[in-house]
């Protein structure tokens, strides 16, 4: 795993984190993934402090991709990046969170660089997100 680029879930929900998960890991299992999901309280929401822990767990040297479901998650992930010593983190704006994850859990699988997800995942961005 130490040469495969790493993934954070972000999600308001414990329970939505968790299945993106569930249907990652289902066919990839040597990407370092983490979930920050729901509060401390395990509540409804994102909390910075889940989502630099999870940077910390899913990083393994080459980078690691946030990937989010709704807006103030994105403010929360865009702290935990500024607040963040690591380096090369990434986040995947305007991306759907399931079909994101996936993809880039299958490339990061086969060994591609950060930028080249990246680059894959813009291709998934909507609009209006």
């Amino acid at each position: 795993m130490a040469d495969k680029v790493g993934l954070v879930i972000i999600s308001h929900s414990k329970k939505i984190g968790e299945g993106v998960y569930d249907l990652i890991s289902q066919v990839i299992s040597d990407v370092p993934i983490a979930i920050a999901a729901g509060t401390e309280d395990e509540e409804i929401g994102t909390n910075m402090e889940l989502i630099s822990k999870a940077i910390e767990d899913a990083d393994h040297g080459k980078g690691v991709i946030l990937l989010y479901d709704l807006g103030s998650a994105k403010m929360n992930a865009e702290m935990a990046i500024e607040f963040s010593e690591r380096e090369n983190i990434q986040l995947a704006n305007h991306v759907p969170l399931v079909e994101g994850a996936y993809v880039a859990a299958v490339e990061a699988n086969m060994g591609y660089s950060i930028e080249k997800i990246r680059k894959s995942l813009t291709k998934l961005e909507l609009e209006d997100m």
